[in-house]
């Protein structure tokens, strides 16, 4: 019988916040609109990350629950993101994220 290997929480949050940092800084400094979207998805995965290692932590189940609502605005983020990266493509044959300011009505 193998026993599990416990990894520290320390371990795991300084892994979270390294992908939170890694996806903030993709927001600030990329300007394509998938890049965005994907540096947005890093971000909440981190949370999600953060979020089940303290419900482990605790032996309690709301860190799951976090995470499966974070799973449901993830999904809700990559329906609307791929609606404006078709209007932007079609509109001005590009995915620059300044141009979605003229995207109005």
């Amino acid at each position: 019988m193998q026993t599990a290997i416990a990894v520290p929480i320390e371990h795991v949050l300084v892994l979270a916040a390294a992908l939170f940092l890694i996806g903030f800084t993709g927001v600030l400094v990329r300007r394509n609109v998938i890049f965005l979207l994907m540096s947005l998805e890093i971000m909440m995965n981190a949370c999600g990350l953060a979020f089940v290692v303290a419900g482990a932590r605790w032996i309690e189940p709301d860190g799951q629950i976090m995470y499966m609502f974070i799973l449901s605005l993830a999904a809700a983020e990559v329906a609307v993101g791929l609606g404006l990266i078709l209007q932007l493509e079609r509109r001005y044959r590009h995915l620059d994220i300044d141009a979605a300011s003229e995207l109005t009505g």
